[in-house]
């Protein structure tokens, strides 16, 4: 398996030299790429974890005299002391390094597009690199994309649900770079959701951009981790292999609460929102609006057709950041508000059943989306047979277990 593990084995004259790069390097000025990051709080829960980005002696020595392109967005950022913050890409650039491109995922580069919105190619005013866009028509690099290149970094920041498109991406990335024959080096970062593991894994014929492989919704496993097993399991095109080069976190294990500093994408505006996203996102694929639309976004549901005896909570989904067109727009919404639930260590699918059952028309609750969410045919027709949750996870259970061996053989971390 072609990947590399870099920890804190780097000869001290190259750390120096490079400390002494980094101190000498030409200051970045507030009002660059970072400008537009959105944090989240000013500090992560557990600081003595030390993110893959922030390890620049370990990285550094890798992009000297190397064409770099760089999978950003928002989150791409290093730590400076526990609070303050460069990007990446100012960083990089600052150093003088050629980096040549950003590619920018769902969202963008700032973070700001709607989910599902395509994301056009452009240039970045404030470094005037080339910004290449991998939503919509183009979500593998196209070869003549990576022709200018000798090494790609990624760095995004995932919340560990199988249909956050940052891992599909990474799948396309790795495929695209594998076939020019560039190596990827990836600056691994917490998975928010890494506490554990649960969901029905997807069937290999319900394979979309929200659900490329066969694993549950919530797999519990680092960006570093995942592209360990897109290789191992060898799920790029033609059973090829991407060259890897993961930077290690130091202090980290899945058990350890990591509260993003910044917004991962317009609508998880915070950790609540983050923990309960793998649970309420099943809304996505039903006539049930998740929040979008309102400040409080993956921590509410409802719509204009639940019961309003059993649901009494109320909202009206507006126009905001990220959601141009909500559900239901000016509707008001019948629902529960969760932001007082306590976080979340399995999902929960009693909301899901429980809207079900109360919905005014059970044959149009469910639209075309919910089993590409799913990864299945089955969850739906659980639900709509009246299943109970500890019924439905039981059926889990067999495929569950053969993930979590599979799994063990890519852990980079307890």
């Amino acid at each position: 398996m072609p990947f590399k593990v870099f920890k804190n084995t780097v000869l001290f004259s190259i750390v120096l030299g490079f400390v002494m790069l980094i101190s000498c390097g030409s200051k970045v000025k507030q009002d660059s790429v970072s400008a537009d990051v959105t944090p989240l709080k000013q500090v992560v829960t557990d600081t003595n974890i030390v993110i893959g980005a922030n390890q620049t002696e370990l990285y550094l020595p890798l992009l000297q005299n190397k064409r770099v392109g760089i999978v950003a967005n928002q989150t791409s950022v290093i730590f400076k002391n526990g609070t303050k913050y460069i990007h990446l890409v100012d960083s990089l650039v600052s150093l003088k390094l050629n980096v040549k491109k950003v590619f920018a995922p769902e969202h963008g580069f700032r973070g700001k597009a709607d989910a599902g919105e395509v994301v056009k190619d452009g240039v970045d005013t404030k470094t005037g690199l080339p910004i290449v866009s991998l939503y919509g028509s183009n979500k593998k690099p196209k070869q003549e994309q990576l022709n200018d290149l000798d090494v790609v970094i990624f760095d995004i920041q995932d919340v560990g649900a199988r249909f956050y498109t940052y891992i599909s991406t990474l799948h396309y990335v790795m495929e695209a770079c594998a076939e020019a024959n560039i190596p990827v080096i990836i600056f691994d970062r917490p998975n928010p959701n890494g506490h554990y593991i649960d969901g029905p894994v997807l069937e290999t014929k319900h394979q979309s951009f929200v659900g490329m492989h066969p694993i549950p919704v919530v797999h519990g496993m680092t960006i570093g981790e995942y592209a360990q097993m897109i290789n191992g399991e060898k799920w790029l095109k033609n059973n090829i292999e991407c060259e890897l080069t993961i930077i290690n976190m130091k202090h980290y294990n899945h058990k350890k609460t990591y509260s993003l500093p910044i917004k991962p994408s317009p609508n998880l505006p915070n950790d609540k929102a983050i923990n309960l996203y793998p649970s309420l996102c099943f809304f996505e694929g039903t006539n049930v609006s998740a929040g979008r639309g309102t400040e409080t976004q993956f921590q509410i549901f409802g719509s204009p057709f639940l019961n309003t005896e059993v649901f009494t909570f109320q909202f009206t989904p507006q126009p905001n950041e990220g959601a141009k067109y909500p559900k239901h727009k000016n509707e008001v919404c019948y629902g529960s508000d969760l932001t007082s639930t306590k976080n979340l260590t399995a999902l929960n699918l009693n909301w899901l059943i429980e809207a079900y059952n109360n919905t005014t028309d059970k044959t149009k609750f469910f639209n075309n989306f919910f089993v590409k969410l799913a990864g299945t045919e089955t969850l739906k027709q659980q639900i709509e047979a009246g299943l109970s949750e500890a019924e439905i996870k039981n059926s889990w259970q067999a495929n569950l277990k053969t993930f979590k061996k599979i799994r063990e053989n890519y852990l980079l971390y307890d």
